[in-house]
């Protein structure tokens, strides 16, 4: 495996700790939003303030106001006033935070383009929405020496597994295009309620998101919602539940989750989806997390290059609740 550090070229004039300095674009920031590349380098710094700055046109690419979605060439002179940046309310600061520690540990696989990261249950993808950070945060904070870390997909907070992190622009660009394509392999592991019947089936129902009156956004089948499709693959079966594989064609948001529950076959431990009374039962058995795991990955990023696959092996917590249910835990 790969382990070479990737270099980022950049020069930076700095006159004082407190005064602006000016960044030059070369390399893996070209035809980044200017919004994004200043939330990636000012760590620390409220999106609020870093909008409010590009409003106020206090940043200047090549002298010039710019707007949030322009997006950076290579050979732009960008200016970055001095910001104060916020000290104890995240993870940036030092790299010796738990947490940052932890995101680093989980990592599976390294090369100069990418890398994915076995992502713990309840821990979010980035931090937003009442969340102070999340795991792309915390692998910065991890890695300080990486100039650019972005997230080439997601995973639901409480899903586990394998997560793909691009450490090139243009890694982060052709890994979008296999993701909306076919070129991507996702496969992940389940435990259904009840016992399935037959054998593989593919779920073929459009997804729609909804808004209730409580504000809470939820998935839910619909004609007029975005195709989504998922291959369930049952691998053992008991009377109260079936532990299965699911291959994912398409991306949707909580789709297997959505499709498991449409089909009578809800994940265990899933609170917004799932059977109350069977999830209750398996909290007795030591499950307190919804059990869904991307167990692995697979994809190539290029004609000339080996293909990729990483794998992500089921944690100890679910591995415990299956061994009480008598379900042997793949290999």
């Amino acid at each position: 495996m790969a382990n070479r550090r990737f270099c980022y070229d950049e020069r930076m004039n700095h006159d004082s700790p407190a005064s602006a300095y000016q960044i030059t674009i070369d390399g893996g920031n070209v035809d980044q939003r200017i919004d994004n590349f200043l939330i990636t380098r000012l760590k620390g710094v409220p999106r609020s303030r870093i909008y409010r700055i590009l409003r106020k046109g206090e940043v200047r690419v090549n002298r010039g106001r710019v707007k949030p979605g322009y997006r950076l060439q290579s050979g732009d002179k960008v200016r970055i006033p001095p910001l104060r940046t916020a000290t104890g309310t995240g993870p940036a600061e030092s790299s010796s935070h738990p947490g940052a520690r932890r995101v680093k540990s989980a990592i599976l696989y390294l090369d100069p383009s990418l890398l994915v990261i076995d992502k713990p249950a309840g821990v979010a993808v980035h931090g937003g929405s009442g969340i102070a950070y999340g795991v792309i945060e915390l692998l910065r904070a991890a890695l300080p020496e990486e100039r650019f870390l972005e997230l080439a997909h997601r995973l639901d907070r409480d899903t586990s597994g394998c997560l793909v992190i691009a450490r090139r622009r243009s890694a982060l660009r052709t890994l979008h295009q296999l993701l909306r394509g076919s070129g991507v392999e996702k496969r992940y592991l389940a435990l259904l309620q009840g016992e399935w019947d037959g054998g593989q089936r593919v779920v073929d129902l459009p997804l729609r998101k909804n808004q209730l009156s409580s504000g809470e956004r939820v998935v839910r089948v619909h004609p007029q919602g975005k195709r989504a499709v998922s291959i369930f693959r049952p691998l053992h079966r008991c009377r109260q539940a079936t532990l299965a594989e699911i291959r994912l064609v398409t991306g949707r948001t909580h789709q297997i989750r959505v499709h498991a529950a449409h089909i009578g076959h809800p994940v265990a431990g899933d609170g917004k989806y799932g059977d109350p009374g069977f999830n209750r039962e398996l909290r007795r058995r030591g499950l307190n997390r919804l059990f869904l795991h991307a167990a692995s990955i697979g994809f190539r990023l290029t004609a000339q290059e080996p293909p990729i696959q990483v794998s992500a092996p089921l944690p100890a917590e679910l591995v415990a609740v299956l061994r009480g249910l008598e379900i042997p835990p793949p290999p």
